[in-house]
């Protein structure tokens, strides 16, 4: 299956049987030291507000609240596809992610199957 990722949004044509049909948010945070945390949620708007108030999981954004939402990918019915790319994003460097949030269409050229 191909996937093309275009600006923050992206569109996955097929869903396996088994998953319902949900909405999955990639997205990165800016934190009050200058860095960014990565992660993926079914609910942005309740997520961010977890992260900015310190009530979710996250230790990291209890210590570093969140200032902003610096990017984020919408990903329909895929689960699995927005683990990997939150995983992938993870990893990268903070100029790479810099870079990333200046401009997201590189995604399309990571994600091409």
């Amino acid at each position: 299956m191909k996937t093309k990722l275009q600006k923050n949004e992206c569109k996955v044509s097929k869903v396996s049987d088994t998953e319902k049909e949900k909405t999955y948010w990639v997205y990165i945070l800016h934190c009050s030291n200058g860095t960014y945390y990565t992660g993926y949620t079914t609910n942005l708007n309740r997520r961010y507000e977890k992260h900015v108030k310190g009530s979710g999981k996250c230790k990291y954004t209890r210590s570093f609240k969140p200032t902003r939402i610096a990017a984020s990918l919408k990903i329909e019915g895929n689960r699995s596809l927005a683990m990997h790319i939150e995983r992938r994003i993870k990893r990268m460097s903070k100029r790479e992610k810099e870079r990333l949030i200046l401009n997201p269409d590189l995604l399309n050229a990571m994600f091409e199957t």
